[in-house]
């Protein structure tokens, strides 16, 4: 039990510790890391890859990926140029911003019923849906144009000190969402499912259902990042960068999500997305390429899977060590 403990709080514990790292670095050498300015910028550059991991937790935990989550905030910041923009009226913003997630909902039903109903592989259903939402952000903008309203914009970005409180609502959000996975029957039933779908169905468990809506709630959870990523570029580009679907997922895993499915962290997520956005924030400090932070999160992917999957490992090949020393016991002894 003591050894599960430590393996579950592995990954929560190497996050904290990179970040803390990295960070008192970052302080000894460049006197601008720790100015309030920066580490706000910090917080809400993290904000768009925080949200969208959040989301991608909820589809690997039940053993899928969503590879669509990056279009799918393209298009919502497409959209926002024209629901949220400088143009819109006061009383017209409110509505502007529930139709941006009223995109996530819809785009999350309609992987939902591909991956739940259709029986199309997670990987290949939000393939197409990517491609789908890429031409119609082109579609309704075929260059950057249309600015966000500043209205939203200041509302979004409000903070407390140095601290967005948006970043603060996300933050108790994730605590919540792990003591839900961890010490609820329903947050019991998720992982379940992401470990053996079949036996969770013969237990009565609705599986179906459990999958849908980890999917719905994923595509959700990105169209909240869209909003903000809107804030950030504030014009409605439809050629953003689409690592996030890949980095998303990054962040899952090196949060201590299983790529099989049963097991995740929603806190552990927010660290690796955080820990991703400094390295994104430290590199221009020290005037070193960008490069170096895609190398960075392939490296620790690896490392991470090797290092978390190492108690599995080990098991196996003590197995098959076992397995093979009865065989040479069993070739040395004499034929009755």
């Amino acid at each position: 039990m003591r050894i599960g403990r430590f393996h579950g709080a592995l990954p929560l514990v190497l996050m904290t510790v990179l970040i803390l790292t990295v960070g008192a670095y970052a302080t000894v050498r460049q006197d601008a890391f720790l100015t309030s300015f920066n580490l706000n910028n910090l917080l809400l550059l993290a904000m768009p890859l925080v949200l969208v991991s959040l989301g991608q937790t909820c589809a690997l935990l039940v053993g899928g990926f969503d590879v669509s989550v990056a279009a799918l905030m393209t298009f919502c910041v497409v959209v926002a140029s024209f629901t949220i923009s400088i143009d819109t009226t006061r009383w017209a913003l409110f509505p502007g911003v529930l139709a941006i997630l009223a995109i996530g909902l819809a785009t999350g039903i309609f992987n939902a019923v591909l991956i739940c109903v259709l029986k199309l592989p997670s990987i290949i259903a939000t393939l197409g849906t990517l491609s789908i939402l890429q031409g119609a952000s082109l579609l309704l903008r075929d260059h950057p144009e249309g600015a966000i309203s500043s209205d939203v914009v200041d509302r979004l970005t409000k903070s407390v000190s140095f601290v967005p409180i948006a970043f603060i609502v996300v933050v108790v959000l994730a605590v919540a969402g792990d003591l839900w996975l961890y010490r609820t029957r329903t947050g019991l039933a998720l992982r379940a499912v992401g470990l053996d779908q079949t036996s969770s169905r013969r237990l009565g468990m609705a599986t179906g259902r459990i999958v849908f809506l980890a999917f719905v709630a994923c595509s959700v959870m990105a169209s909240f990042a869209g909003l903000y990523l809107a804030a950030q570029v504030q014009i409605g580009s439809p050629i953003l960068d689409l690592s996030f679907s890949l980095e998303s997922i990054a962040c899952a895993v090196l949060g201590g999500a299983s790529l099989a499915g049963g097991r995740g962290s929603f806190v552990g997520a927010l660290l690796a997305a955080l820990f991703l956005s400094l390295i994104d924030n430290v590199l221009p400090l020290f005037r070193q390429p960008t490069e170096y932070a895609q190398i960075t999160i392939g490296v620790l992917i690896l490392l991470a899977l090797l290092l978390y999957s190492a108690p599995e490992l080990l098991a196996r090949f003590r197995t098959s060590r076992a397995g093979v020393g009865r065989l040479e016991t069993g070739d040395g002894e004499p034929a009755s």
